[in-house]
């Protein structure tokens, strides 16, 4: 069975369940707050928020939610997410526990300026 690539972040959300829908419109509120001139898309067959380039990445799993900041995102946070399972450029919020929203309010803060100041430097 084939299915079908989301076209945008509501039919993406749209496909889990209630209560990761929940978490995951949350999740996406706050990128939205942390980064009001971000526009949003489907990259990588995930939800993704561009401004002078990819602020940030998320995605839903079976037991986390997915946060992508880039490497640059995540090495500026380590610390913070030093008790969460990472790789370089990715960090798993699992889902039976309460959901770092000011954290990924700080991360994504971060990444608009990052992009910014790219931007300035060209």
């Amino acid at each position: 069975m084939e299915t079908k690539k989301p076209e945008n972040i509501d039919e993406y959300i749209g496909g889990f369940p209630n209560d990761v829908q929940e978490i995951l419109e949350k999740v996406r509120m706050t990128i939205q707050k942390a980064a009001p001139d971000a526009k949003e898309k489907i990259s990588y067959s995930m939800p993704a928020f561009d401004q002078n380039g990819i602020v940030v990445y998320f995605a839903a799993f079976k037991n986390h939610i997915g946060l992508y900041a880039l490497p640059s995102g995540h090495e500026a946070f380590k610390e913070d997410l030093a008790k969460y399972k990472s790789g370089k450029g990715s960090v798993q919020f699992p889902l039976n526990q309460p959901m770092p929203y000011d954290l990924i309010t700080k991360i994504v803060k971060f990444r608009v300026k990052e992009n910014l100041e790219k931007v300035k430097k060209k």
